[in-house]
């Protein structure tokens, strides 16, 4: 019996009030949603639960309410207009729990996630992605895209054809995320991180124009290790210049580690059939007791505002949702519970010219705590390291106005005195 659906069998799969889990990314399946907004009449109260969804649709508008919506866990470009006009819900959470959390919140009907095609022996690869649902093969019926342009790579994120419900098949361009440019400012406070990064370290490192910058800073290391939730292009630069070798890592030795990857062609052609790769699912590479694993791991990530108490607003812009906690709150706790761990949370000092301070005596009204001050390690800007871990809330305040900008240094002074921080 053929697995491949037409459109009235893949409609035939889905109950009414089902919950439908999709992936990450380029895990999102165009043409399997495409199909089920062509034919949104006939699903009644359908959830798609996803984070970082890539194309806006009108059932994340809240055109289809009563067939087909949207519940997002991390906003994207996609979704955050929605979010705005209350069209889309959002749901917090740490990125490792959520596989739990969506066993425990939704009735798990459904995964829905792109696929490479199905090799001698009888697998699809998941691709670029793991990430929460690749633990619910074998236990979630799947059904998947399958495309020729969805590179195969290794890990727990292969799907035998006996546990899929079905197929379809779109050969669509995977979408690219470009590396933004990196400024000296960027250049200054990459400087500063890579300084304490020695050659055996594991890295841990977001997306954005200062991780790039660190990764460029690090091609004369040696023997550093990867466990990331997200490969970008940077890694496949230090790989390619030698500093990349995992030897010295104490889990997954050899191995680069990742939930997912996102970039350009470039990186998807690196992880194509590259045993050296391995994706495994969110609640193991962001489970702070597996970060703490890897004793020299070292984690940075960015954030928007910092406060005198080192609590770091990484997920609101000026007081307004932009995006969601990801896995900055997972690796800075892992970093924190490693025996040799670092963890950098990076920012400009400034923004709008230097008109506005990021580092703040209380974050901007409406701001959402990322990472809470007994997390964070060390704040980074164009002006040096605040080393926080085990400083009292006097040296922490202290210790954050010096990397303030010049121009905000004695106003910061002045309310930290005033509030009776120091």
């Amino acid at each position: 019996m053929s697995k491949r659906l037409n459109t009235e069998e893949l409609l035939d799969l889905i109950a009414e009030e089902a919950d439908i889990i999709v992936p990450i990314a380029n895990g999102e399946p165009h043409r399997l949603l495409d199909i089920l907004e062509e034919n949104y009449l006939k699903l009644r109260n359908v959830k798609i639960h996803q984070m970082l969804a890539l194309k806006e649709r009108n059932y994340i508008l809240g055109e289809m309410n009563n067939h087909l919506s949207h519940v997002s866990y991390f906003l994207s470009g996609a979704t955050r207009k929605a979010y705005y006009e209350g069209k889309v819900e959002l749901v917090p959470n740490l990125f490792h729990e959520v596989p739990r959390m969506l066993k425990k919140v939704t009735k798990m009907s459904m995964v829905m996630a792109v696929a490479s095609p199905m090799d001698a022996h009888g697998y699809f690869s998941l691709g670029t992605q793991a990430d929460y649902v690749s633990e619910f093969i074998g236990n979630v019926p799947f059904v998947l895209e399958v495309n020729q342009h969805m590179p195969r790579t290794f890990g727990e994120n292969q799907i035998h054809i006996s546990q899929i419900a079905g197929f379809i098949e779109n050969d669509v361009l995977l979408s690219e995320e470009k590396a933004p440019l990196i400024s000296e400012k960027d250049k200054e406070i990459a400087r500063f991180v890579t300084s304490d990064i020695k050659n055996g370290d594991s890295l841990q490192i977001g997306i954005g124009s200062i991780p790039n910058a660190v990764m460029g800073m690090l091609k004369d290391h040696r023997d550093l290790g990867i466990h990331t939730e997200m490969l970008t292009d940077g890694i496949v630069d230090l790989v390619a210049s030698g500093a990349v070798t995992g030897r010295n890592k104490c889990t997954h030795k050899g191995k680069i580690v990742a939930t997912f990857a996102f970039g350009t062609q470039r990186l998807y052609d690196f992880v194509h059939n590259n045993p050296s790769v391995e994706f495994l699912p969110v609640s193991v590479v962001n489970d702070p007791r597996e970060i703490a694993k890897e004793e020299r791991i070292v984690s940075i990530n960015a954030t928007t505002e910092v406060d005198l108490y080192g609590q770091c607003a990484s997920e609101t812009i000026g007081g307004r949702y932009y995006s969601s906690t990801g896995g900055q709150a997972d690796f800075a706790r892992g970093a924190h519970l490693a025996k040799y761990g670092k963890g950098y949370i990076c920012m400009h000092s400034t923004v709008k010219n230097d008109t506005i301070s990021r580092i703040k005596f209380q974050l901007t009204p409406g701001s959402v705590v990322s990472t809470s001050k007994n997390d964070v390690d060390n704040i980074v800007t164009e002006y040096g390291i605040a080393r926080l871990h085990g400083k009292s809330l006097a040296n922490r305040a202290k210790a954050l106005i010096n990397i303030a900008h010049p121009a905000f240094r004695e106003e910061l002074l002045f309310e930290a005195k005033k509030n009776g921080i120091l």
